[in-house]
């Protein structure tokens, strides 16, 4: 695994990358249903849903807490198709957690840090996310095991 402490270059200590632990994200079969459990068993508030056509998902964002960078949630992911990102993790592992999803407040820098420490993206181009966010997906090959997802907030959005 390459470094686990990501900064602001390459040459050595800097800032930070990650700004939040933004999101978990759960993958789903019944986006209703799971709903209905979080906020009925926990009393968490579903503040939005939507379809990303392009990632074939239907989720819910479930606000968990507010930090002094952002509010923090649990995403919920039903797949929209089979063949989708989503859909394949369900068809080998089930439901649970998919994904941890980390703040940036540069999504370009955050990826070029990420490839001058060898950790590979998942695309070339960042791609539309939550509340019209931009996010890009780290190679779990490089990340021990675990998709990462790094988000930009929209400045005109949610978070």
């Amino acid at each position: 695994m390459a470094d686990s402490h990501l900064t602001g270059s390459s040459d050595g200590p800097g800032k930070p990358v990650f700004t939040r632990i933004d999101h978990v994200g759960f993958a789903v079969k019944d986006l209703d249903a799971a709903i209905e459990f979080w906020t009925s068993t926990y009393g968490l508030e579903c503040v939005h849903t939507e379809v990303n056509e392009e990632q074939g998902v239907r989720e819910a964002m479930l606000k968990v807490g507010e930090t002094t960078t952002g509010p923090s949630y649990i995403q919920l992911l039903q797949p929209t198709r089979p063949d989708s990102p989503v859909g394949k993790f369900i068809e080998r592992n089930g439901e649970g957690v998919q994904q941890v999803a980390f703040g940036v407040s540069d999504l370009a820098s955050a990826m070029e840090v990420s490839h001058d420490h060898s950790v590979r993206t998942t695309s070339a181009e960042p791609r539309h996310g939550t509340f019209g966010s931009k996010v890009a997906f780290l190679h779990p090959k490089d990340t021990g095991g675990v998709l990462v997802e790094l988000v930009e907030a929209n400045p005109d959005g949610e978070h």
